[in-house]
């Protein structure tokens, strides 16, 4: 044979091949695993190729920069953080820092009523770690006693009144939660807070995302009932009906169109004039195609 003359490998080669390594595997585990360090035997062999297609969307409460250029990741629990939660979290700051090629830290802001929190996740040679925050020892009820104490001396309530009132459904006390974040409504609503309009809507926002998070639904519907009557509320009214409205118009010309090519194709061309003019008529023919 010449030096420069090459044959194809044959499926019997990659047979061989795929023999010589699985062999190699066995082997590799029964006997040498020990010297590399690993205390314990080998069981089985595993598969090594994983094919993984997967489309989904991963929604995390906050995601911030920070000054050194790592992202702050804040999520809120007000049940007992479970491993399933910190794998989860671990899954969410490996996606984003793969994504995005920063240093992600994942904080979790646990309610009073979370007791024992679980914090670390070790699995193989990884310990994987959150920050936990924990208010349960500032107490709701002291907070809001301040503020109806000022209220009712018709004292100004600056921002530094305000800001710890916006966390009390975190905080320690006896005032249930729908009741603090009711409160905190009604206490932004009142005339004397030293805030212009645009920190307001964002205080009243914060409350809006808390109430998201922590209540159940018959709660949150009860805030949102509240919370309508704020000018968070009715720019949101008025954001959805002004999108309400955008889809209707796009809607009723989709519609149109639609009958208007069909009159086309049928060569109806006084039926697209007349119902031009005449709405009656139109829906008559809406009614008669079908649309």
């Amino acid at each position: 044979m010449k030096e420069n003359q090459r044959h194809e490998p044959t499926e019997d080669y990659f047979h061989l091949e795929d023999l010589a390594m699985k062999t190699a595997a066995q082997y590799f585990g029964e006997e040498l695993l020990y010297y590399l360090g690993v205390e314990q035997k080998a069981v089985a062999i595993v598969p090594t190729e994983s094919v993984h297609l997967e489309a989904r969307k991963m929604f995390q409460d906050f995601n911030y920069e920070l000054e050194d250029g790592t992202w702050l990741h804040l999520e809120f629990e007000s049940d007992p953080i479970q491993i399933a939660d910190l794998k989860r979290f671990r899954e969410y700051e490996a996606a984003t820092s793969r994504t995005y090629q920063v240093p992600v830290i994942t904080c979790v802001i646990c309610t009073a009523r979370v007791g024992q929190i679980r914090s670390e996740l070790t699995e193989g040679l990884n310990t994987y770690r959150v920050k936990t925050v924990h208010l349960k020892e500032e107490d709701a009820d002291v907070i809001f006693d301040g503020l109806y104490e000022k209220i009712g001396k018709r004292e100004t309530l600056t921002k530094e009144d305000l800001l710890p009132m916006l966390l009390s459904p975190l905080m320690g006390g006896t005032m249930p939660n729908k009741e603090r974040i009711r409160e905190s409504i009604v206490i932004l609503s009142k005339p004397g807070a030293e805030v212009d309009k645009e920190e307001l809507i964002k205080m009243q926002a914060v409350l809006y995302a808390l109430a998201n998070k922590l209540l159940d639904d018959m709660d949150l519907q009860e805030i949102k009932e509240v919370m309508a009557m704020t000018r968070l509320g009715q720019m949101l009214m008025e954001d959805g009906i002004e999108k309400g409205m955008e889809r209707g118009v796009e809607q009723g010309l989709d519609r149109v169109n639609t009958l208007n090519a069909k009159l086309a194709e049928a060569g109806r061309t006084e039926d697209i004039i007349r119902a031009s003019k005449d709405k009656q008529y139109q829906q008559l023919l809406f009614e008669e195609f079908g649309i």
